[in-house]
């Protein structure tokens, strides 16, 4: 009898330009230029494939990060000048063959059926690694570019990422697999019998098709899902099948996982069918007074501004200059962006009693994700409690700054997970689908066939 695989940990390099601390481009190893250097891409992703990530994940928003404030303009408290990111990530592909490349794109500020013909010409030229993190946008900035004076409500947001995600799958259902004969003899390019006509028509979209690319190689592009909030999770409960999310505490992850796998069943998934990555966000040391002060000397480069500002942004918009910044953190309106992430950090400083200038210090570098600051070992022990006792399947990983961020994860971290048996040392395939574990979408037809 063949023996069962044991389960290992799955990664994402999750690359912000600089790093994701919020001073990243000031600390004197990053690469400054970063958003707009693709050498610097594709040398980060060449590493991130030479150690195995299953994938490389890139954020992003469809507007500038932060506030229009000239005095902050100049602190670059935010990126605002990077890579559309299905462009770079095409190109990342031909520079490499096994890693998955997974991007953001909105469900609000774009239409279905760019999204399908875009993500499945990612997974056509990839030859197979390609995902799409669904996300419905939180920022006004970004409403301010696509005629509208004002966001999205946030619960009509959602209701038109379900409708959305339902319309692209559509979309990629559109040809069968053997649709195209392509036979020179006969003349016959495709079976009309074998193409799919959509005619979708909803609340929020009218769409016929069919979709102008041929079924992808993963039969759909892998469905990634970041939102954290009550709608978020019903979404990827019905969609998803990797979920990126932050928690601070196991505690609060584990609860998380238990929830949303919970969902599960209701809609005729299994538990497998989703994978949970929450980010993490590791200061590495040869010991621990080491890592403590590589942390110390990026925060020190925190521009006052820049972290009042950053902390304003996440916690929905609001303007805190008016409160002492060595006072508590005021009770704040329900906001209309990320309702999650306003939680996640009132409750961070309700529980550690933190002033408005020490929480936006204590997120500065992971932004409300995981974070870590000790030896390779001890960050191996926290991702193994984390991934042995229900709160996740893998790991979106952060690095501070870029590259050397990233180099010291895998020269220092890698090897003592591997060491414990939790992380691979080959690929199990060659699509993002394979190597993640998850299965390959049947067609509809398929699906029918096999009932009858």
């Amino acid at each position: 009898m063949t023996k069962p695989k044991k389960r290992q940990l799955k990664l994402g390099a999750f690359l912000y330009p600089t790093g994701h601390h919020v001073a990243a481009w000031r600390h004197p190893e990053a690469q400054a230029d970063a958003g707009s250097n693709f050498a610097h891409y594709v040398g980060l992703a060449q590493v991130a494939e030479a150690a195995k990530f299953d994938l490389v994940f890139m954020a992003d928003g469809v507007g500038t990060r932060g506030t229009d404030i000239e005095s902050l303009s100049r602190t670059a408290i935010r990126y605002v000048a990077q890579f559309e990111p299905i462009t770079l990530l095409s190109a990342l592909s031909a520079v490499t063959r096994n890693i998955g490349f997974v991007a953001t794109a909105s469900t609000s500020y774009n239409e279905p059926y760019h999204i399908a013909r875009k993500f499945a010409s990612l997974d056509h030229i990839s030859g197979g690694r390609a995902g799409w993190n669904l996300v419905t946008s939180s920022s006004e900035h970004e409403a301010h570019n696509f005629g509208r004076d004002e966001h999205y409500a946030h619960a009509e947001r959602y209701e038109r990422a379900e409708e959305f995600a339902d319309v692209v799958r559509g979309l990629w259902d559109t040809w069968e697999e053997d649709a195209f004969p392509r036979d020179k003899e006969s003349g016959i390019y495709f079976d009309p019998e074998k193409q799919h006509i959509l005619n979708h028509k909803g609340k929020h979209f009218k769409v016929r098709g069919p979709l102008n690319v041929a079924r992808a190689p993963q039969g759909h592009p892998v469905l990634v899902q970041a939102g954290s909030s009550e709608p978020g999770k019903e979404l990827a409960a019905r969609t998803a099948e990797v979920v990126f999310t932050a928690h601070q505490t196991v505690e609060d992850a584990r609860a998380f996982y238990a929830d949303v796998k919970g969902r599960l069943a209701k809609y005729g998934r299994d538990k497998d069918d989703l994978k949970i990555m929450p980010g993490i966000f590791p200061v590495i040391g040869r010991t621990e007074e080491e890592a403590q002060a590589k942390f110390q000397e990026i925060q020190d480069l925190i521009h006052p501004v820049v972290g009042l500002s950053m902390l304003a942004g996440m916690a929905g918009s609001v303007d805190l200059s008016k409160y002492p910044l060595d006072g508590p953190v005021p009770d704040l309106p329900e906001t209309n962006s990320s309702k999650s992430r306003q939680k996640l950090l009132l409750d961070l400083a309700r529980r550690e009693g933190l002033t408005i200038r020490q929480l936006y210090l204590r997120i500065a570098g992971a932004r409300g994700h995981y974070q870590i600051v000790g030896t390779p070992a001890q960050i191996a022990d926290a991702m193994e409690e984390w991934f042995t006792t229900g709160a996740a399947d893998g790991f979106n990983v952060m690095p501070p700054h870029l590259p050397v961020g990233l180099y010291d994860f895998v020269e220092h971290v890698l090897p003592e997970l591997r060491r414990r048996g939790l992380f691979r040392t080959e690929y199990e395939g060659k699509t993002l689908r394979e190597n993640l574990g998850l299965s390959v979408p049947r067609h509809p037809t398929q699906i029918r066939v096999a009932a009858e």
